[in-house]
């Protein structure tokens, strides 16, 4: 069997107009698979120079494969059918090791045809460090190679305004490229940069925000070998992603052109601001997962494809969603409601074995960031409490008495929590109080929920009850009785 390589198979060569820091499987399934489509379908004409941006040699350079590999998308259609499909990503021309070979990382700078960079360097790439200097090959911040980068091409344009670039970091921070942009500014304070740098940096160049959405589940090491015979070839930079992506972006109309996305149906938006995208995904897909885990998992439940093949459960959440969170979004409701359709699409994906407990890590926080808003927001629009938030609510507290029948559950969050639980249960067992009393001191931990939620109406009343029919009847039971209610 060959090696996929550009000797052995047959692929189109683009220019290098777009540079990325950062060779990982999530790019590589999701922004390197979009310009690939972008190429193929819209006539993009633009290859990727990848930058791998930390100095380490445990995994070989895409170079040995002249940059190409298979992405294998699988997950379930707009028809709600289980597909899987895969093509040989094109786009990636080379790369380059920035700790062995600065110089050809420098010499990218000196590109006019290079007009996009992005990156996915993790949450933890986004620093300062006060010890970077201008003279290092290179900086260790990824934010310093680029201000490096940054500095270089200025200099070689002379300040041209056509010679700046459009930034999109993918990482997963609120705002990530106004963060960028704030610390690339303080290496050019850092550095004693002259000030007509500072201005072709804010005049000529655009740090975009982005919202990614995308699960990739990387290398498929168990099934290498058979899909090597599938394809007929060797690779060994295979990677495997969910059928949806979302991209949005808040950046100039000029980046819609440079895409070409009048010709394309790939799921890209470039928008004012990201907030309300933002919102949508934190409210409708976090805040689903995080309802879901508490009430389905002590119902006997481990993944979130069971939660939505049981029909309980997935009345549940759809409930939640369409009735509970939707209303309180800002959105247009078509928008809203197609991305929840498409949610629950996601969440039938055969090929995703997503555990409960893995989403529960950390719930309490967020419980506070995904759900606690649309709680707060139904209030206020309603005038009455949200019925399936108040019983994930109550769920949650359940779970954090630590047991699943006979079984302990191991929980992982803060101390904090972990003892306030474990003190206000093991109170409650010995008939020290009551469980309103319980779920009073849950509510009103304001260092927490930054408010004290006692304060909402009948808040306190309507959880000690669902969480008083949960141990007395069972959450099944005690579920089957709440939408049956709702519903009638």
């Amino acid at each position: 069997m060959k090696q996929l390589n550009r000797k052995n198979y047959l692929a189109t060569s683009y220019p290098t107009r777009i540079m990325q820091f950062g060779e990982g499987n999530f790019l590589r399934a999701f922004v390197d698979w979009q310009i690939d489509s972008l190429n193929k379908n819209c006539q993009l004409n633009a290859g990727i120079a990848i930058i791998r941006p930390i100095d380490y040699d445990a995994l070989p350079l895409l170079n040995t494969q002249d940059g190409l590999y298979t992405a294998i998308v699988r997950g379930v259609d707009e028809q709600g059918q289980a597909v899987q499909n895969s093509t040989v990503i094109e786009c990636v021309n080379e790369e380059i090791p920035v700790y062995k070979d600065f110089d050809r990382y420098m010499a990218l700078a000196e590109s006019p045809d290079i007009e996009l960079i992005v990156s996915n360097t993790t949450e933890a790439g986004i620093e300062f460090i006060d010890s970077d200097r201008l003279s290092d090959r290179p900086c260790k911040a990824f934010p310093g190679k680029l201000t490096q980068w940054l500095y270089h091409r200025y200099l070689t344009f002379k300040g041209a305004a056509d010679a700046g670039v459009m930034i999109l970091p993918c990482e997963l921070i609120d705002y990530n490229g106004e963060k960028l942009k704030e610390i690339v500014l303080r290496y050019c304070q850092l550095w004693d940069l002259e000030a007509g740098f500072v201005s072709w940096l804010n005049d000529a160049n655009d740090f975009c925000s982005t919202l990614v959405d995308r699960i990739v589940t990387g290398f498929p090491r168990d099934e290498h070998a058979a899909l090597q015979q599938q394809f007929g070839y060797e690779d060994n930079f295979m990677v495997t992603c969910e059928y949806f992506h979302l991209f949005v972006i808040q950046g100039p109309d000029k980046l819609k052109e440079f895409l070409n996305l009048d010709q394309s149906d790939l799921n890209i938006l470039v928008v004012d601001d990201i907030y309300p995208y933002k919102q949508r995904k934190v409210a409708i897909l976090n805040g689903a997962h995080t309802a879901m885990v508490p009430v389905a998992y002590l119902a006997g439940l481990d993944a979130v494809k069971e939660v939505v093949d049981d029909e309980l459960f997935s009345k549940f959440v759809e409930q939640l969603i369409f009735n509970e969170v939707i209303p309180t979004l800002d959105l247009p409701q078509q928008e809203l409601q197609e991305f929840a359709n498409a949610v629950i699409s996601r969440f039938q994906n055969p090929y995703i074995h997503h555990l409960l407990m893995s989403i529960a890590l950390n719930s309490m926080t967020k419980f506070k960031t995904r759900l606690l808003p649309q709680l707060c927001k139904y209030v206020e629009l309603k005038g009455e409490l949200p019925p399936s938030i108040v019983a994930a609510m109550a769920g949650q507290i359940l779970l954090y008495r630590g047991k699943r029948g006979d079984q302990s559950v191991e929980l992982v969050d803060d101390a904090v929590w972990l003892t306030k639980f474990s003190a206000l249960w093991q109170q409650f067992d010995d008939g020290a109080i009551q469980l309103t009393d319980l779920v009073a001191s849950v509510l009103s931990f304001s260092e927490h929920w930054e408010q004290d939620l006692t304060a909402i109406p009948g808040l306190v009343a309507a959880v000690t009850e669902r969480l008083s029919g949960y141990m007395e009847h069972g959450v099944r039971e005690e579920l089957e009785a709440l939408l049956g209610a709702y519903q009638s």
